[in-house]
């Protein structure tokens, strides 16, 4: 058994474990966390006066981005969605804002309608199953969002990668491989932490 086998296994075990406390969070906390994660998000990170905020559509019990959202456009910011090119590729954003139309995406996720203009991101709200006090996340496996971060810091990029999660999605440690890319900062609905090296 080779140690890629191991780390695949563990880290299939966290997510079964992830799943579960994602899910009684959002039953306790899914109508009530969306403004509170938008009022810490704004209060407490240092954001641009303007730009663009990348957030996504929420799927099974994903902490819901969509009043951040909305504040962010108040707020004179630019919004987009992701949308997954291929397989295996970094993803593209896409301009949409709340109200605007949804077409059917990738792994049953919604993205913006053919056409919209591609945007650059300068603050990406990631989602996840779990993150750990180091600013590791833990994703589905696909590798969507590692490629992607690591493909903007590598061309120089200045984005901040913002986790979106319930405060119970947190745990002492997870599972990590090479190519796993951290989190600048996690928003929960309790408060925002910061992952910078002093």
């Amino acid at each position: 058994m080779s140690g890629a086998d191991d780390l695949a296994r563990a880290k299939e075990a966290a997510r079964v474990a992830a799943r579960a406390r994602r899910e009684q969070a959002h039953r306790d906390l899914g109508a009530t966390a969306p403004a509170l994660f938008a009022e810490h998000f704004f209060h407490r990170l240092p954001l641009p006066r303007h730009g663009v905020i990348a957030g996504y559509v929420p799927l099974n019990h994903e902490a819901d981005p969509g009043e951040l959202l909305a504040e962010a456009g108040k707020r004179g910011y630019r919004t987009c969605l992701p949308r997954v090119a291929a397989k295996a590729s970094p993803l593209r954003f896409l301009q949409w804002a709340p109200g605007d139309p949804l077409a059917a995406g990738a792994h049953g996720t919604k993205e913006p309608m053919a056409g919209r203009p591609e945007l650059q991101p300068d603050i990406i709200i990631v989602p996840m199953l779990a993150y750990e006090p180091g600013g590791l996340r833990l994703g589905y496996g696909g590798g969507y969002y590692d490629r992607t971060l690591a493909a903007l810091r590598v061309a120089g990029r200045q984005v901040l990668a913002v986790g979106l999660a319930y405060a119970e999605q947190g745990t002492d440690r997870l599972p990590e491989d090479p190519h796993d890319e951290r989190l600048d900062w996690i928003v929960t609905e309790r408060r925002a932490i910061s992952f910078a090296k002093p």
